[in-house]
């Protein structure tokens, strides 16, 4: 599984026009499902998250987890995290995970990120999302399962 963190004040999802997840602090977290992840990478990427110290304490150090903030975390999915572009100009995304497995492992990770944090609202899987957040720092983080990075 891999994620991009944005640590925002607000973020916001729309789909056909209606608002269907909204948060404000804590962190935008796009998510993506390769092929082979499974539970225990979910697991592990919710534990990771939710116990990360990237919020700022008083003394303006990122020392906070978002457990330490009571922040909330809107999920989206996004297959093309896992995009190849190092041959030709199209992106393959065959390493992505198919449907099926990505949008329950998808869910499977919003529920065990809800142990550790109060808010986690999602967006719609596999629908045409629009996305507004304010990004606060600008603080942005990448994390991979198999910790290739």
């Amino acid at each position: 599984m891999r994620a991009v963190l944005q640590r925002v004040s607000m973020a916001r999802v729309q789909v056909a026009g209606e608002t269907v997840g909204e948060i404000a602090d804590g962190l935008l977290i796009f998510l993506g499902v390769g092929g082979g992840d499974d539970e225990a990478a979910a697991n592990y990427l919710a534990e990771k998250i939710a116990n990360m110290r990237i919020f700022e304490d008083d003394a303006g150090k990122m020392n906070k987890s978002l457990i330490d903030i009571a922040g909330g975390a809107l999920v989206i999915s996004q297959f093309t995290l896992y995009g190849d572009a190092r041959r030709g100009r199209r992106p393959s995304f065959s390493n992505a995970a198919p449907l099926d497995i990505a949008e329950n492992l998808y869910k499977y990770f919003s529920e065990k990120l809800a142990i550790y944090i109060p808010t986690v609202k999602n967006g719609i899987f596999g629908a045409e999302m629009k996305i507004s957040l304010v990004n606060e720092g600008p603080v942005t983080i990448l994390l991979d399962s198999s910790k290739n990075f």
